[in-house]
């Protein structure tokens, strides 16, 4: 179904800060929010238990964070929800200090990586944030080749293997 990547260069995160802060459930302020949803509040309510990172698996199956900080080795910590997670020591060159999340989105939040829907809910959430905010998109186009352009390529790979294109072109541009 595809990944949304989240990253920054802010300070990341220790071995003992990836536990505490993501290895309950309970500091993350999920748990009150979901007693506060049986109790029949509405699901609107979310941005005042302080759930944030948890809220990840609302269209994630699995979350996976990469962290380096100042202090310690960098590390992976991944989980699939359902209360479990691991943390491995990694090797991940592109963090020198900071930290990545992976989210492997569900088959059914497809939605939430294309461009034009991400842009719009970091526009609506980001009005008070006062650091810059860059967005890197990957696309991906398919085409299509007809039989005729096909026999043509292989026309120009056959003339190609004669040796007549081995010597450079040179143009001369008049200025």
């Amino acid at each position: 179904a595809g990944t949304l990547t989240i990253q920054d260069s802010g300070i990341g995160m220790t071995k003992a800060e990836l536990i505490n802060n993501l290895g309950t459930i309970a500091r993350s302020g999920t748990k009150g929010f979901m007693e506060a949803l049986q109790a029949g509040a509405d699901i609107s309510m979310i941005g005042q238990f302080g759930v944030g990172f948890y809220s990840a698996y609302l269209v994630a199956d699995k979350v996976e964070v990469y962290t380096k900080s100042n202090d310690d080795e960098c590390y992976l910590w991944e989980s699939s929800a359902g209360g479990s997670f691991t943390i491995v020591r990694c090797n991940d060159e592109e963090i020198s200090r900071g930290t990545r999340i992976v989210l492997h989105m569900k088959e059914d939040q497809t939605e939430y990586v294309d461009e034009k829907k991400v842009k719009e809910i970091i526009k609506k959430h980001s009005q008070f944030i006062g650091y810059p905010i860059c967005m890197a998109v990957e696309k991906e186009r398919d085409l299509e080749v007809s039989d005729d352009e096909d026999d043509e390529e292989d026309k120009k790979d056959e003339d190609k293997e004669e040796g007549d294109d081995d010597k450079p072109k040179i143009e001369e541009v008049d200025e």
